[in-house]
């Protein structure tokens, strides 16, 4: 199991196993900015792995970042948080994290979450 190494300002937690969420961590990847962050692949995860607290299953459930403090973030907040990092996507983050924004961005990725299965079913076949 990867763990997050001490030095990343941000870690993200993603699952490798869904083609949806591989290609969008991928554009992710390809921007500037990408290489100071760490990326970890859950779903090469063992089933009794952990971080910090973070279960295997908890971590495929929602997307989740970690910030160098130690902190978690979940949903359209952990978005918001990679963005941040990223710097063409920086404005977008900042804008995320205003309390407004943030909840809309928490309550949009609720809605996506039940729709997930299907797209990533679709990208699949892609």
């Amino acid at each position: 199991m990867a763990t997050p190494k001490p030095t990343a300002p941000l870690t993200i937690f993603y699952d490798g196993g869904c083609p949806l969420c591989a290609r969008e961590i991928a554009f992710y990847r390809r921007r500037a900015g990408a290489g100071r962050l760490d990326w970890i692949d859950v779903a090469a995860w063992g089933a009794e792995d952990a971080v910090d607290g973070l279960s295997k299953a908890t971590a495929l459930a929602r997307f989740h970042v970690m910030t160098a403090d130690g902190r978690f973030h979940q949903g359209g907040r952990a978005f918001a948080r990679l963005w941040c990092a990223l710097p063409a996507f920086r404005l977008f983050g900042w804008l995320g994290l205003l309390p407004p924004v943030a909840w809309a961005l928490d309550r949009g990725y609720d809605y996506f979450l039940p729709l997930r299965p299907r797209l990533q079913a679709w990208f699949k076949n892609r």
